[in-house]
C-alpha cells in the first residue's frame, strides 16, 4: 500500500484572493466554436438570436465569469469593422490563420449579446498583426464611448445605444510566434503594444490591458521576450499573458500527469521576469498575469492536418477528452490556484467544440466532456482565498520529471460562505492514496460532501450516446475528526472535499 500523504493548511497562511476571472474561458472564430457551437440558427434549441440554449445552459453550469474573444490566431487578421452592422452587408473573408472562410454572420455585437445571456463578461482582443494603433483606438471608441463621436455613434446606429463597457483587452495574440499573421520580434511588438495601450487608455482610462507574453515555455525567445516587451510596456499594461498546452503524445501517462509541475515553473519564471523589470524601473507596481490559454491539446492534431482548406466552420481541434485528460486539467487548475496572488485572469481554451469542455453535434445534442467536471468544481467551489499547502507525499520519477508527488492538492477558504474546499488529485495509477488534511486553525467544521471523479479506464470518454460514461459521484469516503480530515483517494482520481465551518 502506498504511504500516506499529508497536507497542513492554516487560515492565516494565505497565497492570495482568487479573482473570479481565474475561471474564464475562450471563444475564437475557429472550427465549430462559434458556428455550430454557441450559434446555430435553425437548431431546435436555438433562441431568437440563433444562440443554442442547450449550450448556454452548460456554460452557465460552469459559471464562466469572462470569455476571451475573437482569438487567438484569428485576431491577427481580424478587421473588426467587417463584423458589425447589417449582416447582409458584411464581407466574407479568407481566414488565413486557420485557412477557412469567415462569413462574419456572427460578429462583435452578437458576441456581446451572447456573453450577457451566458452571465459572462467580454475579454476583447485587438489585432496587432495586420492592423495597429488606429484600429485599436477605434474599436475601444466603438465599444465603450457613450456617444457623440463617429465610432460611438456608429454603434448606436447599429442598435446599441448603451456602450458595451468592455474592461479587459488583449494587445494582440502570440506575437512571438512565426505562425502568427504579422509576427513581430520583441522590440517591434513592444513598441506597437505601447502605442496601442496609450491610445486605448486615452480613449477609456478605465480599461485594463494584457500584453503578449511567450506563446509557450518552449519558445527560444523565452523569457527574454517577456523582459523586452515589459521594458516597453510596463507602465501602461496591467497583465502579461501566458499560454501553455499539454498532450500525451508518447502515451506516457505518469509524465503526462506531472506536467503541471512544469506549469508551476513557467509561472514562477514569468513572475521573476516581471519582478526584474519592476526593480529595473524602480516601479511600485506589481505586474499580474493572465494565463489566457491553457488546456490539454493533442488528440485532434492528425485529423486537422487532413482538412481541406476554405471551408466554413469545419470540425477543427475537436479533441475528445478522456479520464486522464481530466486529471491533468485538475492539476493545472490547482497550479493556477497555487499562484492566485499573481495569476488574476485565466482562460480555459476553448469553451465549445474546439479543445473544449462542451461538445455539440450540428443540429443535435450537446454534452459535457470529461474536463468539464474539474473546471466546473473549481469555478463553483474555488472562490475565496487560496491557502498555502504544506504537503508531504510519496513521490515517483518519470523519464523527464523527477520527485513527482502522488498528491496534488490545495485548499480554498470562502469566508463569506463559511466553507473550506480541498481539491486533490491522486496521480497514482494503481493504488488509492491515504490522505490526512490538518486544518488545525479552523475551529470546528463538518463534512458537506466528498465528490470524486474516477474511472477504471484512463482512456474512457463521453459521447452524445454515452454522455455520462465519465462523470463524478458524491460517494467519497472522507471523514472528519476534530480538526483532521481523512480520506482514501481512489487511484487516478480528482477529488473535491467540501467542509462547512461552525
Amino acid at each position: 500500500m502506498v504511504a500516506k500523504a499529508k497536507m497542513t493548511v492554516d487560515k492565516h497562511f494565505t497565497i492570495g484572493e482568487v479573482d473570479k476571472r481565474l475561471y474564464g474561458s475562450f471563444i475564437e472564430h475557429l472550427g465549430r466554436a462559434v458556428y455550430g457551437g454557441i450559434y446555430e440558427p435553425g437548431h431546435p434549441e436555438a433562441n431568437e438570436a440563433g444562440f443554442r440554449k442547450d449550450v448556454l445552459e452548460l456554460v452557465k453550469e460552469l459559471q464562466v465569469p469572462i470569455v476571451r474573444y475573437p482569438g487567438g490566431n484569428f485576431v491577427s487578421g481580424y478587421n473588426w469593422e467587417d463584423s458589425v452592422g447589417p449582416v447582409a452587408e458584411r464581407k466574407r473573408r479568407l481566414e488565413l490563420a486557420w485557412r477557412t472562410i469567415e462569413t462574419n454572420e456572427f460578429g462583435f455585437n452578437e458576441f456581446v449579446d451572447w456573453s450577457k445571456q451566458a452571465n459572462s463578461e467580454v475579454m476583447m482582443a485587438v489585432n496587432l498583426g495586420t492592423r495597429g494603433v488606429d484600429a485599436a483606438r477605434n474599436i475601444v471608441e466603438y465599444s465603450n464611448h457613450p456617444s457623440g463621436s463617429y465610432y460611438s455613434d456608429l454603434r448606436v446606429k447599429h442598435g446599441y445605444k448603451e456602450p458595451h463597457n468592455i474592461k479587459t483587452w488583449c494587445l494582440g495574440n502570440e506575437m512571438d510566434g512565426p505562425w502568427q499573421i504579422g509576427h513581430k520580434n520583441a522590440v517591434e511588438y513592444g513598441r506597437v503594444a505601447l502605442e496601442a495601450a496609450k491610445v486605448m487608455k486615452w480613449t477609456d482610462p478605465s480599461i485594463e490591458l494584457v500584453a503578449c507574453g511567450s506563446s509557450n515555455i518552449g519558445m527560444p525567445s523565452f523569457p527574454e521576450w517577456e523582459a523586452t516587451v515589459l521594458d516597453h510596456t510596463y507602465d501602461h499594461v496591467d497583465y502579461l499573458s501566458l499560454h501553455q498546452y499539454y498532450g500525451n503524445h508518447d502515451q506516457d501517462t505518469p509524465t503526462f500527469l506531472a506536467r503541471s509541475i512544469e506549469m508551476d515553473r513557467f509561472i514562477d519564471t514569468v513572475n521573476a521576469t516581471c519582478d526584474y523589470i519592476k526593480a529595473k524601473k524602480r516601479s511600485k507596481k506589481t505586474m499580474f498575469l493572465s494565463f489566457d490559454e491553457w488546456n490539454v491539446w493533442f488528440h485532434s492534431n492528425e485529423n486537422d492536418q487532413k482538412l481541406d482548406p476554405w471551408q466554413i466552420a469545419p470540425p477543427q481541434l475537436e479533441d475528445v477528452y478522456n479520464h486522464e485528460d481530466a486529471l491533468v486539467v485538475g492539476c493545472m487548475l490547482i497550479s493556477l490556484l497555487k499562484h492566485a496572488n499573481r495569476v488574476k485572469v485565466a482562460c480555459l481554451a476553448q469553451l465549445v467544440n474546439v479543445i473544449a469542455p462542451i461538445m455539440t453535434e450540428n443540429g443535435g445534442a450537446a454534452w459535457r466532456q470529461t474536463i468539464f467536471y474539474p473546471f466546473m468544481h473549481a469555478s463553483i467551489y474555488g472562490r475565496g482565498t487560496a491557502l498555502v499547502p504544506l504537503i508531504q507525499s510519496p513521490k515517483y520519477d518519470t523519464k523527464e520529471i523527477t520527485d513527482v508527488p502522488y498528491l496534488e492538492s490545495i485548499a480554498v477558504h470562502n469566508e463569506e460562505k463559511g466553507e473550506v474546499t480541498v481539491f486533490a488529485v491522486n496521480r497514482h495509477l494503481e493504488e488509492a492514496l491515504p490522505l490526512e488534511v490538518d486544518l488545525r486553525s479552523f475551529e470546528g467544521f463538518t463534512l458537506l460532501e466528498h465528490i470524486v471523479l474516477e474511472s477504471d479506464d484512463l482512456k474512457a470518454y463521453n459521447t452524445s450516446a454515452t454522455p455520462n460514461r465519465v462523470a463524478p459521484h458524491r460517494n467519497g469516503n472522507a471523514t472528519v475528526s476534530d480538526s483532521i480530515v481523512n480520506a482514501n483517494l481512489a487511484k487516478a482520481s480528482w477529488n473535491v472535499i467540501r467542509l462547512k465551518l461552525k
